[in-house]
């Protein structure tokens, strides 16, 4: 079944990922007496765009109902078809102003932004035969956007309704820069896009898009949702569920371990990123494997997660950055 409808009025449809990637990524349609809006898109695919053709019928709409679309974050799974949509249905598309203006520089003009992540992976120990392949790991994804400017640009705050159906807009930075979460207050549910996931902790990683401290910002905008009342939560991968506060507690022991994780790996005296990320345990696959074992996007996945977890503990004064010899290196304080 392409579309389940998880709540009154509101769709979820999984539209599937290209090539050997497993996750599957939920778009949501929401009906309204003044057109109905399409939240997140799925990669530009045939595939993922014949998702959206049958579950909208299996919902009793036709995609060419849908006027407005909005974009939790510009992530491939996310945005990827929202061009081909709105060339089909002319909706308006509404995305958060801090990503809107990243669309360019990560999709057209993308190679000041390749330079700046080869920059960044060497002076974080990563070594020089690596380089290559891990600055364009995610080039592949490129195939899967057709770029689209925004109609709308978000802010926090700010209002999106069809009548129906009204969200307030959450500034949510973290996951990406301009993430978004769209809360119905008198409904009570929120769709998370993937600042909260259901059974996977949230990638967060320093890149050259991200900001100075990704991680801090991610923590700060759970603490902000995690005041809400909020009776479901639709996100981007996985089921629906319920007890927000639970899984942001969830979340947040997870990052507290893997703090942990890297303070005992600074114990043994001063690391790169990289020196600390071959130290610490990751999942691929389901289960629990060493980082020399991990893929190319995987590897570099984990490099820049633990330069964020890095960034944040030196925020917390419990680590201390130095330069030295061309490499950022970290050593605890504890």
């Amino acid at each position: 079944m392409r579309v389940t409808r998880v709540l009154d009025g509101v769709y979820q449809i999984k539209t599937p990922s290209p090539g050997d990637v497993s996750w599957q990524t939920n778009a949501y349609i929401v009906e309204g007496s003044d057109g109905h809006m399409l939240v997140d898109t799925g990669w530009d695919s045939q595939d993922a765009l014949w998702a959206l053709q049958e579950g909208s019928k299996g919902a009793g709409f036709k995609l060419r109902d849908i006027n407005k679309v909005v974009i939790t974050h510009i992530h491939p799974d996310h945005y990827g078809l929202a061009s081909k949509v709105k060339q089909i249905c002319g909706a308006e598309v509404a995305i958060h102003r801090v990503d809107a203006d990243l669309i360019s520089s990560r999709y057209r003009d993308f190679d000041d932004l390749l330079d700046r992540m080869e920059v960044l992976l060497r002076n974080n120990g990563v070594p020089e035969e690596e380089l290559p392949q891990l600055k364009e790991a995610s080039l592949w994804m490129q195939k899967y956007v057709t770029t689209e400017s925004a109609d709308v640009k978000l802010e926090d705050g700010d209002t999106v309704s069809n009548d129906s159906f009204k969200f307030e807009v959450i500034f949510t930075p973290g996951h990406s820069p301009g993430h978004v979460c769209l809360f119905e207050r008198d409904r009570k549910f929120i769709l998370t896009g993937d600042h909260v996931l259901y059974d996977t902790s949230p990638h967060v990683s320093v890149n050259p898009h991200s900001g100075d401290n990704p991680l801090s910002d991610y923590v700060s905008s759970l603490n902000k949702l995690a005041r809400l009342k909020v009776h479901f939560v639709l996100p981007g991968h996985g089921p629906v569920f319920n007890a927000l506060g639970l899984r942001i507690d969830e979340i947040l022991q997870h990052h507290a371990s893997r703090k942990n994780a890297i303070m005992n790996s600074l114990s043994n005296g001063l690391k790169t990123a990289y020196g600390v990320a071959q130290d610490i345990p990751w999942t691929a696959g389901g289960g629990s494997t060493a980082f020399r074992d991990l893929g190319v996007w995987d590897r570099r996945l984990a490099v820049t997660e633990t330069l964020a977890h890095l960034r944040l503990l030196v925020e917390e004064d419990r680590v201390a950055n130095v330069d030295m010899d061309g490499n950022s290196l970290y050593v605890a304080k504890d």
